[in-house]
């Protein structure tokens, strides 16, 4: 006789609950082990290529992006890694029972129905695919993961569907400059908070190229009119010639360890790890004030020029001229040593570029400006990309 199948064994599960009355109907919040939530929605989470039934219903089709995946692993497996928002699923009636008296909710398939209900099809996920899929990359030995979920029982496919658009769609996503800017409360140091930190040296120095030109939190501030760039923008050019991994790297750093330093090769792309790594901030935000100094001592007309047409100043060049940085560097020291100024102009002299190219008629808007422009500064400056 073949053994039966573990999908095809009754399964239930019991969880202390609270029971929530609102508007769309009740719904039942409760507190659920990773490991027993991937058992219960793990063909759900799977079947993303539009079958799932409020997919079918809204026309629309949700696939598991990979490096969303990937990017909660590892988040999970940080010191301080939480989930405070709800996972939201839909269970039929059949695989669920309360008990207001022990306020006790069951889970459990149903093998009986036809199709059966098995244990894997128990819940149907409405929102959290993404983090029950990283949850599946929990190390071997990590304190467990308990997940708070809301679940709501026999909802009819509109108001699965209605949800479903409401948490998903209609959502305000969060600024990332706002988030890097929270870094600044952290008593811990990160790439991020390093970045950041850099960023806001850089504002607030008079004499510095970025004086008062970095959106601090990605919107223009009260009474400024010559910033140019979101302070997510900064961070995010500088953080690959810092770190490999700043998640991996603020985990350690959280849990009283130092990240590793880089050899001599890998200094060849991370140019200011070991600089980081030794506290060396201020050295990073010289380099970076004396680097893009020589940008304005060059082209000054370009770099303080208003109006639209412009692009030095901006998100283009900005980023171009950040992407420059590591062969220029590279070309006139060692990672870890500080450069002066009058070196980084001396290299810039030799571009042929003047104040009026840097224009969105010669460098269009978007990455193909931008990789134009580092292009034409590579072959006039004859560094090595």
């Amino acid at each position: 006789m073949k053994e039966q199948s573990v999908l095809d064994r009754p399964f239930s599960l019991e969880l202390p609950c609270v029971r929530v009355s609102q508007p769309i109907g009740d719904f039942y919040v409760a507190s659920i082990p990773s490991d027993q939530l991937i058992q219960i929605t793990i063909s759900d989470v799977r079947r993303m290529a539009g079958d799932r039934e409020v997919d079918t219903y809204l026309g629309i089709q949700r696939e598991v992006n990979p490096k969303r995946v990937k990017e909660i692993g590892d988040y999970v497996n940080t010191v301080d890694a939480c989930f405070p928002t709800a996972v939201i699923l839909a269970v039929k009636g059949s695989c669920a029972a309360y008990d207001e008296t022990t306020r006790t909710l069951t889970l459990k398939s149903d093998l009986e129905s036809e199709p059966p209900v098995r244990v894997h099809e128990i819940a149907h996920v409405l929102d959290g695919q993404h983090r029950i899929e990283g949850l599946k990359h929990l190390g071997a030995g990590h304190p467990s993961f308990e997940v708070n979920v809301s679940i709501f029982i026999d909802m009819d496919i509109e108001n699965q569907a209605y949800l479903f658009s409401v948490v998903n769609l209609a959502q305000t996503k969060v600024n990332r400059s706002l988030v890097y800017d929270l870094f600044d409360y952290s008593r811990s140091r990160s790439p991020q908070k390093t970045a950041h930190s850099i960023a806001v040296a850089l504002d607030r120095t008079e004499a510095s190229p970025f004086y008062q030109r970095i959106k601090r939190l990605g919107v223009a501030t009260k009474g400024r009119f010559t910033e140019t760039l979101t302070q997510a923008t900064f961070v995010e050019a500088l953080l690959p010639y810092v770190s490999p991994d700043p998640t991996k790297d603020r985990d350690l750093f959280k849990r009283g360890k130092v990240p590793e330093k880089a050899n001599a090769q890998e200094l060849r792309k991370l140019i200011f790890r070991n600089m980081f790594i030794d506290e060396l901030d201020m050295e990073i935000a010289d380099i970076l004030f004396n680097y893009f100094g020589a940008v304005r001592d060059r082209w000054p007309r370009a770099w303080d020029a208003g109006g639209d047409g412009y692009i030095l100043h901006k998100t283009n060049g900005f980023r171009a001229f950040m992407k420059l940085l590591r062969p220029a560097y590279l070309h006139l020291a060692r990672p870890g040593d500080t450069v002066g100024r009058e070196k980084f102009s001396m290299l810039l002299n030799k571009s042929s570029l003047t104040d009026d190219d840097f224009t969105t008629d010669r460098y269009k808007p978007g990455t193909s400006g931008e990789s134009a422009l580092y292009r034409d500064l590579i072959e006039q400056l004859r560094l090595v990309p």
